[in-house]
């Protein structure tokens, strides 16, 4: 069966490529109108809490954690041992210039329309993604595994890269004393703003020590760093009582509906929306929805919330991967799905190219990219095609 499927999606390409080298319609000298591939930069040392898409092409991944990795490791000794830069001045310096002109080497082959080529790379992911069931067809729970599967795969490398420096005595393991909170934590005290709600203290280790050693190995480590995505209880409960903690304006130890309101209500009440103008629903009309859904929260009917009572919204409070991923298919599938029934077919893949790729493409060229109408979708195909369609060594991502 699943030769059959590599056999029709080969046929189908080369067909369309057959089709649209005799299509009329061909503009070369529109080549310089096109975006380049760049790779992006994302990285920011210490907890960001922006989130990025992930790439779509674990290749292009591959080649931005590359990049990321040798940024960290220079931040990294820039924050951790500021000695070793004012002792060595000169290394750094040396040290960066052929990193960077590998990093541009990088981008000149994903430039490359001989050896990185689009179509191609769209032609070989579809039957990895195609896979429930292997119908010619990508639905957006297919685009949404996949999109899974790569940011978990991103997510694991970061946990891996910290691993590393915390890990002190190189056992695998990683103990609370080993376990350094980040340096501006040392300047807090007790009264300070945030300072009970820091996801250092040793409360969340241990709520990410699911086997109760008092170590955290590679996968409870990760769940430390990302409890969003663990399914660890201890750990999402942990999550409860933060959020307990971060909303509870009157120190009671629970969560009124005042503070409910204002506080958690919207968070949940946009969980999934794009796009909200909070100004379009006044405090009046929203009210209704939040005490029914208080009402619904509140098991006891105490008029509080507490964190146990926090623990069926607790994703929508602190979104995971899948989330993320579901988000970016829907995206995905809204602007490529040319016939507008809810899946994508290679073709359609084929000519919106820029939808999987856009993530990488340079802002620079941005107004050299206009629009897309049926005429420009050729010139695209066109110029991201291979004149021999054949496969390269990096096939095997």
């Amino acid at each position: 069966m699943g030769k059959v499927s590599v056999i029709i999606y080969i046929t189908v390409a080369l067909l369309v490529l057959f089709l649209i080298s005799h299509s009329p319609n061909k503009h070369p000298d529109h080549r310089n109108h096109y975006r380049r591939l760049k790779l992006r930069s994302n990285f920011k040392f210490g907890r960001d809490h922006q989130h990025e898409p992930v790439a779509f092409d674990p290749l292009v991944a591959d080649m931005e954690r590359i990049r990321e990795d040798r940024q960290w490791e220079k931040e990294y000794i820039q924050h951790e041992h500021p000695e070793l830069i004012s002792t060595h001045q000169d290394a750094p310096g040396h040290e960066s210039q052929p990193e960077w002109e590998d990093f541009m080497d990088a981008e000149d082959y994903l430039n490359d329309e001989q050896r990185f080529n689009v179509t191609n790379r769209l032609i070989l992911l579809f039957p990895k993604i195609d896979v429930d069931p292997a119908d010619g067809f990508l639905t957006e729970s297919e685009l949404t595994e996949w999109n899974l599967k790569q940011a978990k795969k991103e997510v694991f490398h970061r946990t891996q890269r910290e691993m590393e420096i915390h890990d002190k005595n190189h056992d695998g393991f990683v103990s609370f004393a080993e376990y350094e909170p980040p340096g501006w934590v040392h300047n807090l005290d007790n009264t300070s703003l945030g300072y009970n709600m820091g996801w250092w203290k040793e409360e969340h280790f241990n709520a990410s020590d699911a086997d109760g050693d008092g170590l955290l190995n590679l996968n409870e480590f990760n769940d430390f760093l990302h409890p969003a995505d663990s399914k660890n209880p201890k750990l999402l409960q942990w999550l409860c009582r933060e959020e307990v903690r971060e909303r509870d304006t009157n120190s009671d130890g629970k969560i009124d509906f005042k503070e409910f309101f204002h506080g958690l209500f919207d968070l949940v009440r946009n969980y999934g929306e794009e796009n909200h103008n909070a100004s379009q629903s006044s405090d009046d009309l929203m009210e209704i929805p939040a005490k029914q859904l208080f009402s619904e929260l509140d098991k006891d009917g105490d008029r509080h919330l507490s964190d146990v009572e926090l623990l069926p919204i607790i994703g929508k409070l602190h979104p995971s991967e899948h989330y993320y991923a579901k988000q970016q298919a829907e995206y995905t599938i809204s602007q490529a799905d040319t016939d507008k029934d809810g899946h994508l077919t290679l073709v359609e893949m084929i000519e919106n190219p820029y939808v999987f790729y856009s993530s990488i493409f340079s802002d620079d060229d941005e107004d050299d990219y206009e629009y897309h109408d049926e005429t420009t979708r050729a010139v695209e195909f066109n110029f991201f095609s291979s004149k021999y369609f054949k496969f390269h060594r990096i096939s095997n991502y």
